[in-house]
C-alpha cells in the first residue's frame, strides 16, 4: 500500500503534467484562429488574382492556349505533414491518403519526385518505400510561411522546365471546425482548362473590361504564379490549422485521462488518510484501556493487602 507521501508526491506530478497539457490545448486553440484568419484573408485576394484572369481570358478571344498538355509518364507531388509530435494520426492519415492517390495515377514509385513538408510525413513515405527528394521543415507562424511558397514556387518552376514534369499534386490536410480536419487533394498544375473556360464566360460585373498595358501572355503567366502562390499558400495554412486541430483534440482526451487518474489519486489519498487516522485513533483506545488495566489491577492488589493486613 501506497504511504501518504507517495500519494501526494505523486498528486503533485500529475497536477504539474494537467498544467502543461492545458498550455499546449490553449496554445493550439490559439494557432488555429491565427491559420484560419490567414486562410480567410487569402479569399479577397484570390477574388482579385479570378477577377484578373477573367480580363485576360476575354481578352484574349480564345486564341491562347494557356497551358501544355501534361505527360502522364512523370509527376510531382508536395505532402504537408509536421516536424512536432503529439497530434494523433495527423502524418498517417496524409501520407496514407497522398500514396493511395498517387498510386492511383498509375505513376510508378521512380517517376514521383516527391518534396515533403515535414520530417515526420517524409519518415513515413520512405517507411512506404516512397522515396523522398527533398524535406523541408514547417513553418513556426505565418510568418514563415511567404517564404517558404516563394522558394517552392522557385523549385516547381526548376520541376517543370529542367525535369519536364509538368503535373504537380499537393496533399495536404483541410482545416475544418473545431478539432476536426480531412485530408485534401489539389491538382496544381497543369492549371485545370475548365476552370479558365468557366472563368472566361463569366459575366463580368460592370459594362466594360478594365485595360491593361502589357500583352495579354504575359499578364497571364503573371496571374497563374499568383494562382500558384494563394494556393501554396492556402496549403501551408490550412495544414498548420489541422496540425494544433489534431493536437488541441490530443490535448482534450490528454486532459480527461488525467484528470481522470487525479480523482483516482485523490480518492486513494482520502482512504489512505482515513486509514491512517483510525489506526491513531485504535493505537489511543488501546494504550487507554491498557493504562485504565494497570490502575485497576494495582488498585485490587492495594484493597488485597489492606485486608490482609487487617
Amino acid at each position: 500500500m501506497q504511504t501518504i507521501e507517495s500519494l501526494k508526491r505523486k498528486i503533485k506530478s500529475t497536477n504539474d503534467l494537467l498544467g502543461v497539457v492545458k498550455t499546449m490545448k490553449a496554445l493550439a486553440a490559439v494557432s488555429i484562429r491565427q491559420y484560419q484568419k490567414a486562410v480567410e484573408s487569402l479569399s479577397e485576394y484570390n477574388r482579385t488574382v479570378e477577377m484578373g484572369l477573367q480580363v485576360v481570358l476575354k481578352r484574349s478571344r480564345g486564341s491562347f492556349a494557356p497551358m501544355r498538355s501534361a505527360s502522364a509518364k512523370r509527376m510531382g507531388a508536395i505532402v504537408f505533414g509536421t516536424d512536432q509530435g503529439l497530434c494523433g494520426q495527423f502524418n498517417n492519415l496524409i501520407t496514407t491518403h497522398a500514396l493511395k492517390e498517387m498510386n492511383a495515377l498509375g505513376i510508378a514509385k521512380e517517376n514521383r519526385v516527391v518534396i515533403a513538408v515535414g520530417l515526420r510525413a517524409a519518415d513515413i513515405l520512405e517507411d512506404s518505400g516512397q522515396k523522398v527528394l527533398e524535406i523541408l521543415g514547417t513553418p513556426g507562424s505565418t510568418a514563415g510561411i511567404t517564404a517558404m511558397v516563394q522558394d517552392i514556387t522557385t523549385v516547381l518552376e526548376d520541376w517543370r522546365f529542367r525535369k519536364q514534369i509538368e503535373t504537380m499534386y499537393l496533399y495536404y490536410n483541410e482545416y475544418v471546425s473545431g478539432a476536426t480536419y480531412r485530408p485534401k487533394t489539389l491538382k496544381l498544375l497543369p492549371v485545370d482548362k475548365e476552370w479558365l473556360k468557366s472563368l472566361e464566360k463569366r459575366k463580368w460585373e460592370s459594362r466594360t473590361l478594365p485595360m491593361f498595358t502589357q500583352d495579354w501572355e504575359t499578364m497571364f503567366r503573371s496571374l497563374i504564379r499568383e494562382y500558384l502562390f494563394v494556393s501554396l499558400y492556402r496549403a501551408f495554412a490550412d495544414s498548420l490549422a489541422s496540425e494544433n486541430a489534431s493536437r488541441l483534440a490530443a490535448m482534450q482526451s490528454a486532459e480527461k485521462n488525467i484528470e481522470e487518474r487525479l480523482e483516482e489519486l485523490f480518492g486513494q489519498f482520502h482512504r489512505q488518510r482515513q486509514s491512517t487516522i483510525t489506526e491513531e485513533l485504535l493505537d489511543i483506545v488501546c494504550g487507554f484501556e491498557a493504562l485504565g488495566g494497570t490502575k485497576q489491577a494495582g488498585a485490587k492488589a492495594e484493597s488485597g493487602r489492606q485486608k490482609a493486613t487487617g
